[in-house]
């Protein structure tokens, strides 16, 4: 390819996505853990290296000029304008416990912004894609999220970060949030979280402590099924946290996670009047 043109960089992050998760699916019987990154529970399998070893060489070898950004591996350098945003396996504990939910996910970043994503859950068999301006399908079905829906009437999912000290952090802004919602739910990997959202399986999505490759591509995807995403106080997803709903509702959630500095490693929480 010699043009970056979002399709042809789509067509490449899902072929890709998808060899790479047949090889993950064909290892995950017996897998174990290779080595803890920043906790105990953090880990890093043996086939994260292996999947992400494998995206690398496939998108370089059709596109030697572009940089990538993995999970495992760091940042490569490159000349031009395209970087790709990986994910080998997105969810490794569910894969480490032989659940079904994790996903390989790729994104493709032009200049500074993510104009493509596949979202490739081998063992689900779903397949979530998008490229700017050109909507949000599942297995080549369109998706939208649900309409809006009022705060307390909302299925809302979120993660939980590897720390001890951030989880009972993130466990007391669950408290005063579970009451003022339909219900919670947690599978695990916050792409596929934001898939669904997308697909319509739940109404709202906040977490904190993710990277860039946990959202790039499931952000773009869930933005083109029609969710606002962001963080808190008007800047974009961070690390510090994504909040992803639809217009109305993300406002609901942004104005009940704010005051309990849902962004922020703190004991100082405020609930809303």
């Amino acid at each position: 390819m010699s043009v970056a043109d979002p399709a042809e960089l789509l067509a490449l992050a899902l072929d890709t996505a998808r060899e790479a998760g047949r090889l993950a699916a064909e290892g995950q019987e017996g897998i174990g853990v290779l080595e803890t990154k920043s906790t105990p529970t953090d880990v890093v399998t043996a086939m994260d290296r292996a999947s992400e070893e494998l995206i690398r060489k496939r998108l370089l070898s059709a596109r030697p000029g572009d940089a990538v950004l993995g999970e495992e591996g760091g940042a490569a350098t490159g000349s031009s304008g395209v970087r790709w945003i990986v994910d080998p396996i997105d969810g490794t504990v569910n894969y480490l416990y032989g659940r079904a939910d994790w996903a390989v996910s790729i994104a493709a970043e032009l200049d500074g912004e993510v104009v493509a994503g596949a979202v490739v859950a081998p063992v689900r068999g779903d397949e979530y894609t998008a490229t700017r301006g050109g909507g949000a399908f599942c297995n080549g079905a369109p998706m939208r999220v649900r309409p809006a829906v009022p705060l307390e009437m909302a299925l809302v999912a979120t993660g939980f970060g590897y720390s001890t000290e951030r989880r009972a952090r993130q466990a007391e802004v669950l408290r005063t949030l579970l009451p003022r919602v339909r219900d919670i739910r947690r599978a695990g990997s916050a792409a596929l979280d934001l898939c669904a959202l997308a697909r319509g399986h739940h109404d709202a999505y906040y977490e904190r402590g993710l990277n860039a490759w946990d959202w790039a591509a499931a952000t773009l995807i869930a933005q083109e099924a029609g969710a606002r995403v962001g963080g808190l106080r008007g800047r974009p997803a961070n690390p510090d946290l994504v909040i992803a709903a639809p217009p109305g509702l993300f406002e609901e959630l942004h104005d009940l996670l704010e005051p309990l500095k849902a962004d922020a490693d703190t004991d100082e929480v405020e609930p809303p009047a």
